[in-house]
């Protein structure tokens, strides 16, 4: 082979790279247009109706209206002092449900004669939502900080504790035949096998405990509160501080947002083992 056939293999490579890093980014672009127009299209209808009168502007003021509002409670730090309540709870809550939720679930999922104890009580409270029984945890518990983390905790317990039941009685048994065949006693085979199966149903039951942290908290806040999202939407409904409400509103939305972006990415990093 000619030297000049070795500096021109390169060259070409490196030509036929570009046209391939291009089309990625085109393609990155694309997505984040065709993911954002739904967006848009909603800030554009909440920007104009109120202000051709299609819909009452004392109701549902323009987005921009709404959107100062929500500077003006940054700048103050008042947002930033509910949001901090509110997280707090909430993410004291959520962690207590995994803490308490995921080995439960795998006691009930792999050992019968737990599940045949526990699930008849399950079973009762299962049904039961959260919201309907607040008033029981605000006259035992009072309507303190404690009510609050506690309801959270029981809303977010059920679907972690269910999905990890469901996670791991639906291992392929295949998959646990093979293992023990080649050797593996009960501790390596659940360690090895069944958990990292069962761990993408896990992450769907803390992904839905994570929205409930935020949904049920809010409800929470609105009983005998004097700090949070929740508290702060109340108040300003009751003042006719619309655009405030709205704000608030909105800050819930952007925090479910990135509180389910986390546990996208906590997924795939324990999850690196499975195939795209």
């Amino acid at each position: 082979m000619s030297s000049s056939t070795l500096v021109k293999a390169p060259v070409v490579a490196a030509v036929a790279a570009v046209p391939v890093e291009r089309w990625k980014v085109a393609r990155f672009f694309g997505n984040a247009v065709t993911r954002s127009v739904a967006i848009i299209a909603l800030a554009l209808i909440w920007e104009i109706f109120p202000r051709l009168g299609l819909v009452d502007a004392t109701f549902l003021p323009p987005l921009s209206e709404v959107l100062v509002a929500w500077w003006d409670l940054v700048k103050s730090g008042e947002l930033w002092e509910h949001t901090r309540a509110s997280l707090t709870r909430s993410l004291v809550g959520f962690g207590l449900a995994i803490v308490v939720s995921i080995p439960l679930g795998l006691l009930i999922g792999w050992y019968k004669p737990v599940a045949n104890l526990l699930t008849p009580l399950l079973e009762v409270f299962r049904n039961t939502a959260a919201l309907a029984i607040l008033p029981v945890f605000v006259l035992i518990l009072g309507l303190g900080e404690t009510s609050k983390i506690a309801i959270i905790v029981y809303a977010c317990a059920w679907p972690i504790l269910l999905n990890t039941v469901s996670g791991v009685r639906t291992v392929d048994p295949l998959l646990i035949k093979s293992a023990r065949s080649l050797g593996l006693g009960p501790v390596s085979l659940f360690q090895k096998v069944v958990l990292p199966a069962a761990v993408p149903t896990i992450f769907t039951g803390i992904r839905l405990a994570g929205a409930y942290s935020i949904l049920i908290l809010i409800a929470a806040e609105m009983v005998g509160a004097k700090a949070g999202l929740g508290y702060l939407i109340n108040y300003a409904q009751y003042n006719f501080a619309v655009p405030d409400m709205y704000a608030g509103i909105i800050t819930i939305s952007g925090i479910g947002l990135i509180v389910n972006q986390l546990l996208i990415l906590t997924e795939r990093r324990f999850s690196t083992w499975r195939t795209s």
